[in-house]
């Protein structure tokens, strides 16, 4: 039998172990004391675009809907119809003005109000239809367009909870001549047999480019390997950044940025001349040559936000544990908006080649993962190390910790936050929050 649980001895500022990735008492606590009461990520505004548009996501590991309603205000509705526990939505997205449960035929509209009983008459005059609207998450906010919700009504407010990590949200939204960018071109899926938090770790892991994705290097050619290699090992400009509250980030933007740097540079796909000049004009009237270069400069994004959240190249990629020992990932690549349509195609055939079900880094990562999981089997070794780094680390006028860009400090950001979170002895006072609704005429 384990031991009793002990989480401040499991999570050390140099190493985790291995039994965080492995049982199930610890995947249930993250569920209740992370993503039950942090901030967590559940999709893009442009997602559901439309009044009636919505979209079926996980908070944890329990369903929701995230809805955008005739007035075009969002909200997050937990995904369980409240009489005898159906979920009232089987589709992945669409556009409707209600959820139907097929259990009973119970009808909400996209508020989450209680608006059809089937023989209503049978349940008596006392009946109240305003009891039992669909519970909502108790808070939802949304940043850049990013949607996020929280099953925990004190929550510190989300540009707090962002914090330095709104810096680099707006380099990649500013891309994006109009400030917009869009996420309506479909969504990569995958799974693999592990824990949740191998891919938060691995989406800032400088380390392991080199050596997982080395195949891919070198059949992209000798001068693009050469680029990658020296970005991961001796280019002392490209860090790795601890920017509090779990979040991090991968920052490749050279010191010396320069507004005409070659648009091709950044799309890494086939563009013609006059696609990339109307880009850089149109970059150049809304941001100036200075915000440009800043903008172009930090194209290359792997930003980490705690828990759940990663945005990688040009896409936003959700977490989704499933268990301690399973895990769900779907990749949302987007588009530019105000920018010639052969710069978005550039952007996905890009994407899709590295990171497509049959690109050249995806499987990658996953195939470490399930190695990883195999691996932590072996009981005598029981600790996991996440040193690398630590002696040459340093404080910048900011508070951010900056790290070699293959040092470890993005894991041990994400491991100070879940330490703190998993131990915190305040647990929220309300997870979820009734709907209110105007009493029915």
């Amino acid at each position: 039998m384990p031991s009793p649980l002990k989480l401040e001895e499991l999570v050390q500022e140099t190493r985790v172990h291995r039994r965080i990735y492995l049982e199930p008492e610890i995947f249930d606590l993250e569920m209740e004391r992370i993503f039950e009461s942090n901030w967590v990520f559940v999709g893009h505004e442009s997602e559901i675009a439309q009044s009636g548009d919505y979209k079926t996501v996980v908070i944890g590991t329990q369903p929701a809907i995230v809805t955008r309603d005739e007035n075009r205000d969002i909200h997050v509705l937990m995904n369980r119809c409240m009489h005898r526990g159906s979920t009232v939505c089987q589709d992945n997205h669409g556009n409707s003005p209600v959820f139907r449960c097929w259990y009973h035929g119970w009808t909400y509209n996209n508020r989450g109000e209680l608006i059809g009983v089937p023989y209503a008459e049978a349940y008596g005059s006392g009946f109240d239809r305003r009891k039992f609207s669909l519970i909502k998450a108790a808070r939802v906010a949304c940043y850049r367009g990013l949607v996020f919700a929280s099953l925990n009504s004190e929550v510190e407010e989300l540009t707090d909870y962002l914090g330095n990590a709104k810096y680099y949200i707006d380099l990649f939204m500013d891309l994006s001549p109009a400030g917009e960018v869009e996420s309506r071109c479909g969504t990569h899926k995958y799974g693999y047999d592990g824990n949740w938090k191998f891919q938060m770790e691995n989406g800032v892991d400088g380390y392991h480019p080199n050596f997982v994705h080395q195949s891919f290097f070198e059949i992209q050619g000798k001068k693009l390997g050469r680029r990658v290699m020296q970005l991961f090992t001796g280019n002392a400009e490209y860090q790795s950044k601890d920017l509090g509250n779990g979040h991090a980030i991968l920052d490749m933007a050279p010191k010396q940025r320069a507004a005409n740097r070659p648009v091709s540079n950044l799309l890494r796909g086939a563009t013609s001349q006059a696609s990339r000049d109307a880009y850089l004009s149109a970059m150049l009237e809304r941001y100036g040559e200075r915000r440009t270069a800043e903008i172009f400069a930090a194209s290359n994004v792997n930003l980490a936000i705690f828990p759940n959240l990663l945005i990688i190249g040009i896409q936003f990629r959700m977490t989704i544990p499933v268990s301690a020992k399973r895990t769900d990932v779907h990749l949302l690549p987007t588009t530019l908006k105000g920018v010639p349509d052969e710069i978005n195609v550039a952007r996905l055939r890009a994407h899709e080649a590295f990171y497509g079900s049959a690109g050249g880094g995806a499987p990658d990562d996953v195939e470490m993962f399930n190695r990883c999981s195999e691996g932590l089997r072996v009981k005598a070794a029981e600790w996991l190390e996440l040193s690398r780094g630590i002696d040459r680390e340093y404080e910048d006028e900011n508070g951010v910790i900056v790290g070699h860009i293959t040092d470890e400090t993005p894991q041990r950001a994400f491991y100070r936050r879940w330490r703190a979170s998993m131990l915190s002895a305040a647990q929220p006072q309300q997870h979820v929050a009734k709907l209110r609704v105007a009493p029915t005429a």
